[in-house]
């Protein structure tokens, strides 16, 4: 069944050279090239692969935040909240919609300007309101700021302003990553999974939840107007350095098996709930970026990327730099860590998060068709 999944969705990633003669590494000049600006605001819903800075303003640990150094040393030159190194794949989609970068929801959330959207994105959050509860801004939270936006829209612009702005929107969503990775890291004897078939019904069980209440978040937008739908499914979880350095002395650091299979079984359903919202619901518009393909192949080939390293993060400690210690100012890691010279030649910028160097070439692939499956390519649904 999942074969039959990757062969309908075969996915052509162009070489990085035609990549650079495409130019597609300046957001700004594809947007001019394409007429400019969007008409379409932006609505950003997920993890810290989009977070902006939102758990800047709650009450959580460093374990999920990223407001201190060396976070955002290449592009901003000082800390913003992000987990990487600069921009993010989402600071990218707006870029080429013509936008500034989306700020993150809760530094105004009762003053904002949300005509060109909002991000409500927040590291560690998952699909699931149990996983890392208390310390994120799960997604029915999310989606609940999302609702009292739109109640403003209503207020300052009236009806058939409001009503326009949401039903020309693009909403992205990032999610489900830490659904699983709260599994493994805090449940030893996953990391020593060796059967994972005795343990498939559970784990089918709990992705078809995962996607479940997914489906009722956007379900919610879609009765709110919404109608263009972004997503990104899971990148490849067993080979990110923060699991690799779990199980050195079982299998000498290889990736983290049954990580990798939950991902692919959740990616399964992804497109299975895509597909069937897409003949239920009408007018349902989709884009399914290929972050777990995309992810994979720079990891085995990094120089066909214009890299150097595929498996080693820029920054932590230990083997890999597995260890989530980047800044030093984690509890329960260790304090120490190192730093790489050049984080553009490195895939990933810490134990889970890549660089801004990967997340751009990403978003191109996304904006320009060459990593998505579905009917559209993110351009394309900004457009439409």
């Amino acid at each position: 069944m999942a074969g039959s999944y990757l062969s309908s969705v075969k996915i052509i990633l162009l070489p990085i050279l035609l990549l650079t003669l495409l130019n597609i590494s300046s957001p700004a000049q594809v947007a001019a090239g394409a007429g400019g600006a969007s008409s379409s605001a932006l609505f950003i819903f997920g993890d810290s692969y989009f977070d902006p800075g939102n758990n800047n303003y709650i009450n959580t640990t460093t374990l999920d935040q990223a407001n201190f150094w060396p976070y955002g040393e290449s592009y901003f030159n000082k800390p913003t909240g992000r987990f990487s190194n600069g921009r993010l794949i989402s600071d990218f989609v707006a870029e080429y919609a013509g936008q500034e970068l989306i700020p993150p929801f809760m530094e105004q959330p009762e003053t904002g300007d949300f005509r060109r959207g909002a991000n409500f994105a927040s590291a560690g959050a998952g699909a699931l309101v149990d996983t890392f509860r208390g310390s994120v801004i799960d997604l029915n939270t999310q989606l609940m700021y999302f609702e009292k936006v739109e109640i403003k829209l209503r207020h300052d612009l009236g009806e058939i302003i409001s009503k326009n702005i949401i039903s020309n929107a693009v909403y992205l969503f990032s999610i489900g990553t830490n659904d699983y990775l709260s599994y493994f890291l805090t449940n030893s004897s996953a990391n020593n999974l060796t059967d994972f078939s005795s343990f498939k019904p559970y784990f089918s069980s709990y992705v078809n939840t995962v996607i479940g209440n997914l489906s009722n978040v956007v379900k919610n937008i879609y009765q709110k107007g919404g109608r263009k739908f972004g997503f990104l499914n899971l990148g490849d979880l067993g080979c990110l350095p923060g699991l690799r350095v779990l199980h050195l002395e079982s299998n000498g650091g290889g990736c983290l098996e049954a990580a990798t299979l939950v991902a692919k079984l959740h990616n399964f359903e992804l497109y299975k709930l895509l597909s069937k919202l897409e003949h239920q619901l009408e007018g349902f518009k989709y884009s399914l970026g290929d972050f777990n393909r995309a992810l994979r192949q720079r990891i085995k080939h990094p120089s066909h990327f214009g890299l150097k390293e595929g498996r080693v993060a820029c920054c932590g400690a230990g083997a890999f730099k597995g260890i989530f210690s980047c800044g030093g100012r984690r509890p329960m890691v260790e304090n120490e860590f190192e730093l790489c010279q050049n984080p553009q030649q490195h895939v990933f910028w810490d134990s889970y998060h890549l660089t801004e160097a990967v997340y751009g070439q990403m978003a191109a692939e996304m904006w320009n068709g060459s990593s998505f499956a579905g009917h559209y390519y993110l351009q394309a649904l900004f457009n439409c």
